[in-house]
């Protein structure tokens, strides 16, 4: 029961407790002396009638904080789960609603961790589990060692490494440790760098990778390092995902204050129910799962990272007629 639920202000909630009280207390005394009963009496009976109202009527204001101090006892131990009641409309509404609003993001962002933990451990278990049972089998003489054998066996070690190396990067990147380096780089060069580092892999699986001619005078401000991370991150998807006969274009365009860079491909695309779930960690498509492409996950979601830290966005969209294309922009 919270009969001031409707009150704007604690200080005229309790002004209207203090008023309610007095008015009581005089209905009290009075009906008192008409009653014939001694000045004692009513004034007892007087303060009894006003701490009832009182009591009643700061039941509501007080309630909100006694359901934030039995969650955040929660919260203590671990349940998140906990909301408060926020009828009202004065501070300790408006702080019940915060309260509500902080608990709803501790929530998620222990669901993430748990998801994080769940998910790094079948990610590390995997090349793991391989490795030893090659190691076991090396130990045991049920296999002899072979050129092919160890070179599989480093594939599943680079895995590892790759997987610890985008976890390490996740972490600075979301902590804010990782100060950008920020030059002016045009955007001629880092389409060179990328058909450098590129054009060799997309030929071993039979696609071919195309980069449009930037203008001379295309210039954007990035810590060419990261920026490089996440194109090259960009095009490894997609040469991953194009059939062998297949093309990967990196077109650059420029506009008034903006760069953007679109990498195209003429994979299978990506479901338009997933097209924003791609970039959440350790995300997968189901495409992806059933051919079992890709890597752990992690690569969108730390790309995204980096592109916002530099100001930019990132998103992808259907190609036409097949295939994905990610769409980066950034302050030019």
């Amino acid at each position: 029961m919270r009969p001031l639920d409707s009150l704007h202000s604690i200080k005229l909630k309790l002004g209207v407790v203090i008023v309610a009280a007095v008015l009581v207390t005089v209905g009290v005394v009075r009906l008192g002396e008409r009653l014939g009963l001694s000045p004692l009496i009513s004034g007892f009976a007087a303060a009894a009638f006003a701490l009832a109202v009182v009591q009643v009527l700061a039941h509501g204001m007080t309630s909100p904080l006694r359901e934030m101090v039995a969650a955040a006892r929660a919260m203590a131990r671990g349940d998140y789960s906990r909301r408060i009641t926020s009828t009202s409309r004065d501070e300790v509404g408006e702080l019940a609603r915060a309260f509500n609003t902080m608990a709803s993001e501790l929530d998620e962002a222990d669901r993430m961790r748990r998801d994080l933990v769940a998910n790094a451990s079948h990610e590390l278990r995997t090349p793991i589990g391989a490795l030893r049972a090659r190691l076991e089998n090396l130990v045991d003489g049920v296999e002899q060692v072979t050129p092919q054998g160890m070179s599989e066996m480093l594939e599943q070690v680079e895995r590892l490494g790759s997987l610890v190396e985008q976890l390490l990067d996740l972490s600075k990147l979301e902590s804010g440790a990782v100060p950008l380096e920020l030059t002016t780089v045009p955007a001629r060069s880092l389409l060179e760098r990328l058909a450098r580092d590129w054009r060799e892999p997309a030929s071993e699986r039979h696609v071919l990778l195309l980069t449009s001619t930037a203008p001379p005078d295309l210039e954007v401000g990035v810590d060419e390092q990261r920026m490089g991370q996440v194109l090259s991150n960009l095009v490894g998807n997609a040469v991953r995902h194009s059939p062998e006969g297949g093309k990967v274009r990196v077109d650059v365009t420029g506009k008034p204050g903006r760069l953007r860079i679109a990498v195209s491909d003429q994979g299978p695309g990506i479901a338009a129910d997933e097209i924003e779930r791609v970039f959440e960690r350790f995300y997968r498509s189901d495409r992806a799962r059933s051919t079992d492409r890709g890597g752990a996950g992690l690569g969108l979601a730390i790309a995204r990272w980096i592109v916002e830290l530099h100001g930019g966005t990132i998103h992808a969209e259907q190609a036409e007629p097949t295939g994905c294309r990610m769409i980066v922009e950034l302050p030019a």
